[in-house]
């Protein structure tokens, strides 16, 4: 990036993104082409107004500016509505809360995820990894988008409660956040709360699905309740509710609202994140080599990564920041102004939304040559490095950056190695459709074919002229999922 000028001196460029639908705004244009709405909007400025429903809104798309912003949390507080109806859902937890208590939550949670822990983590992602893939066969279907959260789902229950949830709550949780996704998305780009007042199927679905989502984990608090003390983040949480002189005690609320933010927030991102990395590598083969290359060499005979092992997988861990450069499966975030100020050289009331996007910086050509094109040496150790300029933030920055970040890239560097020591990945017959952003980004119904790596030599390309069994079937299941085949009259 070129000489940082101060922001007295920089000539921010604000400016207004065209074409106005009346009542929802830009928020149509959002909803039907997001992708392509926001690639659009750096033409009009460093700073664009926009609107959502009635409201104006403006989008920042420099990424200096967007790290001023969230450096700036008594200014820009979580907010907006996105973490509008994120509060709906997950009460006041540490992914919503707003400054002021936010400092305190941090704390509490930190400990759960200092690098010791993560150290001694390593096996049970290792474990859990190898689980999810074990009874797959050569030649089969799996439902790539159900297996990574299946995995990542029992990653973070282990994490959370000690022991995994049985197969039919995980099931749940997983049907759970499927609706809640989608109802997130919609809700927060045309907010008009009237609209999900009307008890149309998918307003109930997600109503059901967030209803549920809260008794599961009432009851997992319950039982502990009436169990032993266990090393785990609930019994943290349940030992603060005693409170320790220093602070004041934690209240049930919050340990309740502490364990849905961090069982959504866990199992969501990171199985979009390693959906999207299986997809990619399959259509980038070298990538896949490279990635093949390194885990044999790392890990002989496809044993499990132990926590040596993690920095010696360069490349692996660099597919996994090239995949969250690509496909962020957060890629649209809101805050709000908790005073009047001036920002860019723009006057913002207070009170007005502010609206940043991973997915539009890592896509802009000014940060990243190429940016359609999967890359993963753009991460790779040396003087051409990508990123130095800041325009990389899956995680966010400042004193908000996500408390998980080194847990979620060790679990999918982790996950990524052990299953690509055993598999190769392949896209059934035909077009690859591109995943079709909700309240996340990534590919939801994935299927593809796997291939032993013992019998498929790496860079062998599998036959298309025989098709597995259901694979012309599973291919328009996939197509019809990915398309998004529902509007904002689905609401």
């Amino acid at each position: 990036m070129s000489h940082v000028v101060p922001e007295q001196e920089r000539a921010w460029k604000v400016g207004t993104a065209p074409g106005i639908f009346p009542l929802v705004g830009h928020g149509i244009a959002l909803y039907r082409r997001p992708l392509a709405f926001l690639n659009s909007l750096p033409a009009y400025g460093d700073l664009v107004e926009i609107r959502l429903g009635p409201q104006r809104a403006w989008m920042v798309c420099h990424p200096e500016l967007v790290h001023r912003m969230l450096k700036d949390t008594r200014t820009f507080d979580k907010g907006g509505p996105l973490f509008d109806r994120l509060r709906t859902l997950m009460g006041n937890g540490v992914v919503t809360c707003p400054h002021q208590d936010h400092r305190r939550q941090r704390r509490l949670l930190q400990p759960a995820f200092r690098p010791s822990r993560l150290a001694e983590r390593t096996d049970l992602l290792g474990e859990e990894a190898e689980a999810v893939c074990r009874e797959w066969e050569a030649g089969r279907q799996v439902d790539i988008s159900a297996a990574m959260t299946a995995l990542t789902t029992r990653v973070i229950s282990r994490v959370l409660f000690s022991d995994s949830l049985d197969t039919g709550t995980a099931a749940e949780v997983r049907q759970c956040l499927a609706a809640i996704v989608h109802g997130l998305f919609v809700r927060t780009v045309v907010p008009i709360d009237a609209l999900f007042r009307v008890p149309t199927p998918a307003n109930r679905r997600y109503r059901r699905a967030v209803e549920r989502t809260h008794a599961i984990i009432d009851a997992a608090i319950a039982e502990r309740r009436r169990g032993d003390p266990r090393d785990d983040l609930l019994g943290t949480l349940l030992q603060a509710t005693h409170g320790d002189g220093a602070e004041p005690a934690v209240t049930a609320q919050e340990v309740h609202d502490q364990l849905v933010s961090l069982l959504l927030a866990g199992t969501e991102s990171t199985a979009l994140c390693l959906a999207s990395a299986f997809s990619l590598l399959a259509q980038n083969p070298e990538a896949e080599r490279r990635l093949h290359a390194e885990v044999d060499a790392v890990l002989p005979g496809g044993r499990r990564p132990g926590p040596d092992d993690l920095p010696r997988l360069v490349h692996t861990r660099a597919v996994v920041t090239e995949t969250l450069r690509h496909s962020p499966p957060g890629w649209l975030f809101t805050r709000v102004t908790t005073r009047e100020t001036e920002f860019a050289g723009c006057r913002l009331p207070r009170g007005a939304t502010v609206l940043y996007s991973p997915y539009l910086l890592h896509h802009d050509p000014a940060w990243f040559p190429d940016p359609g094109r999967f890359l993963p040496d753009r991460w790779l150790p040396g003087p051409g490095a990508a990123g130095a300029h800041g325009a990389l933030i899956p995680f966010a920055t400042g004193s908000r950056t996500c408390i998980g970040e080194a847990f979620a890239m060790a679990e999918a560097t982790v996950a990524l190695a052990t299953v690509a020591g055993r598999w190769r990945l392949r896209h059934v017959p035909g077009p690859v459709e591109p995943p079709r952003p909700g309240a996340t980004l990534g590919p939801r119904s994935l299927v593809m074919i796997c291939e032993s790596r013992a019998r498929v030599p790496v860079g062998t390309a599998l036959h298309t002229g025989s098709r597995a069994p259901g694979a012309t079937q599973a291919s328009r299941v996939q197509a019809s999922r990915m398309s998004g085949d529902s509007g904002v009259d689905d609401a």
